[in-house]
């Protein structure tokens, strides 16, 4: 593991600069797992290929399905041709869809008929009781109750912002979950504010079997990140990169102009990330069977992506730098008066401009405080000029409430 994480770390030091050398990354990463590329695009395997999950040894398909979204009671196609395809992990969480996302995946459980068929993994927030330890452990037993399930596989602290939640009570506290049976194995996600130092503090803190954090293509060049990630791999902790897609408003898509002659933009973003041998799954939102078939079939693929399709999404990462927040908070709303939530209100604006998700960004706009969304007479120009991405701040707040308000 050290020889082939040191020649990553190489490789990722050029990455930015050199279209080969992401290249020649993609094959050292599918060389190690002793997948070979095939010349003129070989055959697809049956079914989505498959990775241990850092030191648990349990093998999870490389493709996870994302369950922020309310599913057919009575018979979804989507999760049913998944299954059927090999995507079995379900990732899901106490507040995806208000809670409608447990209860509508509870029937898909029972209509497979083997439990022990599915990876299910779920995450709870924390706020169950001003004793985080004990709200994440009542927050478990809510998941459990929804699912209709007597465990999970994996059990999540949701958005974890603060390494202060890797402390000893954590820990101890995950110990329990998986003594009781209610979990196979614990862990976190984060993809915000203190991401790195989160996944610095779980790599000394030990206990912690796995962490969904936030990867993409844009994130190749991202020296303290990639120390964090071989920190944690070194810990034995399994990683899951979500936010594969990043947020990069389609007219800013539209003007790099993405050309592959073996995958669609979508499929090449996920691509990159498997290209990362580190990582053991990406989680994707597939919310219909054309994304999901999408999908499956760049998973399938033994074909790599080429240098010229890596260059293109290089070309893409600069160019969508000014537009896409990275959620650290800490730094600009330090630097405005009042309550103003910039990274929460960008982040909505994200769901409506890259996803098209507008009903959703606008609901969870309007349920920000008033203060949260105030906009006039702050000025953000401190803020803009602290910010890592250089974004005009002011300019996209103020698209944020004429498209969100």
């Amino acid at each position: 593991m050290s020889e082939n994480g040191t020649s990553r770390r190489g490789f990722l030091k050029t990455a930015i600069a050199s279209g080969a050398a992401v290249g020649a990354w993609s094959h050292l990463s599918l060389a190690a797992e002793g997948e070979t590329p095939a010349a003129g695009g070989a055959a697809p395997a049956p079914t989505v290929p498959r990775r241990k999950l850092g030191a648990t040894g349990q093998e999870i398909p490389i493709l996870l399905m994302g369950c922020a979204q309310k599913f057919d009671e009575k018979y979804d196609k989507v999760l049913h041709r998944a299954f059927k395809d090999g995507v079995d992990y379900l990732d899901t969480a106490l507040v995806y869809e208000d809670g409608q996302s447990h209860k509508t995946i509870a029937p898909f459980i029972k209509q497979i008929g083997d439990r022990k068929k599915l990876w299910i993994t779920s995450k709870g927030p924390g706020e169950a009781d001003p004793d985080k330890a004990k709200a994440y452990e009542k927050e478990l037993d809510t998941c459990l109750s929804q699912l209709q399930t007597d465990y999970l596989d994996l059990y999540f602290m949701h958005a974890v912002d603060d390494p202060a939640r890797l402390g000893p009570e954590f820990i101890k506290m995950g110990e329990r979950m998986r003594k009781s049976g209610k979990v196979r194995y614990f862990g976190l996600s984060c993809h915000g504010k203190q991401e790195v130092e989160v996944m610095n503090a779980a790599a000394a803190a030990g206990g912690i079997d796995a962490i969904m954090f936030r990867y993409h293509f844009a994130r190749y060049g991202d020296l303290a990140l990639n120390k964090a990630i071989d920190a944690c791999v070194k810990a034995g902790i399994g990683l899951i990169a979500m936010k594969t897609q990043d947020s990069v408003p389609k007219d800013q898509e539209a003007v790099v102009k993405f050309e592959s002659k073996d995958f669609n933009l979508a499929q090449a973003k996920l691509k990159a990330v498997w290209a990362d041998g580190r990582l053991a799954a990406a989680v994707s939102h597939m919310d219909n069977t054309t994304k999901l078939a999408e999908n499956v079939a760049a998973a399938r693929s033994p074909v790599q992506l080429s240098m010229n399709d890596f260059q293109q999404l290089q070309r893409l990462a600069a160019a969508r730098a000014h537009y896409a927040c990275q959620g650290c908070a800490q730094i600009c709303e330090a630097r405005v008066a009042g309550e103003t939530k910039i990274a929460d209100t960008l982040r909505f604006l994200m769901y409506h401009e890259s996803y098209g998700e507008t009903e959703k960004a606008r609901r969870l706009f309007a349920a920000l405080p008033g203060p949260a969304r105030r906009l006039d007479g702050i000025d953000f120009a401190a803020a803009a000029q602290a910010c890592p991405q250089g974004i005009d701040i002011a300019a996209r707040m103020r698209r944020a409430h004429d498209l969100l308000a």
